[in-house]
């Protein structure tokens, strides 16, 4: 072996190596590529469920909130119902309550009056 196919050995040798430096750095970039792309596919599927879990909670929510008013509703149409039958929807009534109660009042102390003698 002469002294030019040494040296053309230990060229190709450090070629050789250079492209191994190179694939091996392309492998190390294609792998994290690959880590990356599977912890991202990962929390965009966790992040969806947590979104489709909490929908689901907004929609219990709403509809139990949304009985409540109806229970609300139907508690206050009854009293409603019932002040007007009574006849206590009539914004004079407070006024005719009040009076009534003078009465009443003037009413007792009179009787009391009455049993002192």
């Amino acid at each position: 072996m002469t002294k030019l196919d040494t040296i053309k050995g230990k060229v190709g040798e450090a070629e050789d190596f250079a492209r191994k430096i190179w694939l091996a750095g392309l492998g190390a970039y294609g792998k994290s590529y690959d880590e990356v792309q599977n912890r991202y596919d990962k929390i965009s599927t966790d992040t969806q469920k947590v979104f489709h879990e909490l929908v689901a909670k907004g929609e219990k929510i709403e509809s139990q909130a949304k009985t409540k008013i109806k229970e609300q509703t139907n508690v206050e149409a009854r009293v409603e119902e019932v002040r007007r039958k009574l006849g206590l929807d009539d914004p004079t009534t407070e006024d005719k309550v009040e009076e009534l109660s003078a009465k009443i009042d003037a009413l007792t102390e009179a009787v009391e009056k009455l049993a002192a003698r």
